[in-house]
């Protein structure tokens, strides 16, 4: 299949009226206004507006539905913020492919400046949206209105009570208005809580859609199709069957000028405590009774409130060397920038499963996965289990890629057993299909109404219950982070951890993606 026939199906299906009412999603009313608030910070121009502009060469957004606001404090016109955006839209080898529909969307662009505190500016704001919406013969209160804050989470509060009193729909007739909201949402149990009162006050949890772009992953979709679709695995997803489960992320680069913001957050709340503890859920999580949004967030929400306490021997913190070098750190800082943890799930499938995420920056390679290590053969008639144990790999990124390492017959005469896999790798079974970027099928999933991959309060507040403890510890020094040497695998008391928990390591056996 070619990516335009993808594309058009695709859509076809994303805008199947039956399929949204039965899953409690929306067809299309009025007309679609989007607001970029932070639309000149780098957020909005490296994700957000490539993402729209994507959506919308591919048929997505209507170009005479939808328009699309700016919002910052730069005095720029609107021609400059469309100059600004144009270099992160399109690439040089498809440029001239996408000239037309490139043109066309950066007409629908305006801008409009002001501070993020002032009524006048929302008021302008609110002026500006009601004139496109007056264009396309929208009656009042059908209009769809989407704010995407492309902003820290200071500013929220105030952004929030000025949207709220100024720019929202002025009745309801099938129209709306939705919050994105980007991570961190705080920095621990007490600050997210706060935060979420502060938003909650203004808007119904079915207006607010906390953004997670690891749940956009094509892979990270994939996991409940996975899981609950083939008969395989349901039999092998427990305690009986499996010995540990790996979360990985790797950044083969360092804080890059951004040294002073990271020390702020540290590695567990800038990834794990988010992208891999959703992961955790996915792969965690009992079957829902539907795929209704919240039938999947309240099963994800009862493998968090599962975990117990993590344990000080079940951590290994590093820092990177040459992280206190940037100006912007403090000589002091004991600011993780990779660490291992461990967590453990009270419940009846996993008992006794650890469940080890890991996250580093300044790493030995960069990628993303999900490693399932099964438990050995018992009766090894054959004496290969110094060979490794069967593993079924997610590949999240790069080349996504699902693969299962088997034990076979090594080709030959003699009966001699080797290592291998059977493999799914999406650029070799999928060629011509483009895989969606995240950001792309979150906010498609915000104007259809889709919940389903979003962060529901009491799942934030779960999550936060886990981490808070032990980011205080850190934070009085009870924990240090040990030095470790960038482009290594980080430090080697990491390594020991995973032999503790039960993870036995492949030796001579490396997974190398197919070719075309």
């Amino acid at each position: 299949m070619d990516a335009g026939k993808w594309h058009v199906e695709k859509r076809s299906t994303l805008r199947n009226d039956s399929f949204l009412k039965e899953y409690g999603q929306e067809s299309e009313t009025g007309s679609l206004s989007i607001i970029v608030l932070g639309a000149s910070g780098d957020l909005a121009k490296k994700k957000t507006f490539p993402a729209l502009f994507n959506l919308f060469h591919q048929g997505f957004l209507d170009e005479d539905e939808v328009h699309i606001f700016g919002y910052a404090r730069s005095k720029i016109s609107d021609k400059d913020l469309r100059d600004k955006i144009r270099g992160y839209l399109v690439d040089e080898k498809n440029a001239s492919e996408k000239a037309e529909a490139l043109s066309k969307f950066l007409q629908l662009i305006k801008y409009v400046s002001g501070p993020y505190d002032s009524e006048e500016g929302f008021k302008r704001l609110d002026k500006a949206i009601s004139e496109h919406e007056v264009s396309k013969k929208s009656s009042e209160g059908s209009s769809r209105r989407l704010f995407y804050l492309a902003l820290p989470p200071s500013v929220y509060p105030p952004v929030c009570k000025m949207i709220k009193a100024w720019c929202t729909n002025k009745s309801d007739v099938g129209g709306w208005t939705r919050i994105v909201v980007e991570k961190p949402f705080g920095k621990d149990l007490e600050s997210a809580e706060q935060l979420s009162s502060q938003i909650g006050e203004l808007f119904d949890e079915s207006q607010i859609y906390r953004i997670d772009h690891y749940l956009g992953k094509e892979l990270v979709q994939n996991m409940l199709v996975l899981r609950f679709a083939n008969r395989l695995f349901l039999p092998l997803w427990n305690r009986d069957n499996i010995a540990n489960v790996q979360i990985v992320f790797r950044e083969d680069f360092g804080t890059e000028g951004r040294g002073g913001y990271f020390d702020e957050y540290g590695i567990i709340r800038d990834i794990i405590q988010n992208h891999l503890l959703q992961v955790l859920c996915l792969v965690a999580m009992e079957k829902p009774i539907s795929l209704k949004p919240e039938h999947i967030r309240d099963e994800k929400v009862k493998v968090l409130q599962s975990v117990v306490p993590i344990k000080d021997e079940e951590v290994v913190l590093g820092q990177y060397e040459g992280y206190r070098d940037d100006p912007t750190v403090p000589n002091d800082s004991n600011t993780p920038t990779f660490a291992t943890t461990v967590l453990r799930i009270n419940n009846e499938r996993w008992e006794g499963v650890p469940f080890i995420l890991k996250a580093g920056k300044a790493m030995n390679s960069k990628k993303a996965d999900i490693r399932i290590q099964f438990k050995d053969v018992p009766g090894d008639i054959f004496k290969c289990q110094k060979q490794g144990r069967n593993e079924f790999v997610i590949r999240l990124q790069p080349s996504e890629a699902m693969y299962m390492k088997l034990t076979v017959k090594q080709p030959g005469l003699e009966m001699q057993t080797v290592q291998s896999e059977l493999d799914l790798s999406y650029k070799q079974r999928y060629q011509g299909v483009a895989i969606p970027e995240a950001y792309e099928r979150l906010i498609l999933d915000t104007i259809k109404g889709d919940q389903q991959h979003f962060v529901r309060r009491d799942e934030l507040k779960a999550a936060w219950e886990i981490f808070t403890p032990l980011l205080h510890r850190i934070s009085n020094g009870e924990l240090k982070s040990i030095p470790y040497k960038q482009g290594s695998r980080g430090p080697t008391e990491a390594d020991q951890l995973l032999t503790k928990a039960g993870y036995l390591q492949t030796h001579g056996y490396m997974w190398i993606p197919p070719t075309l």
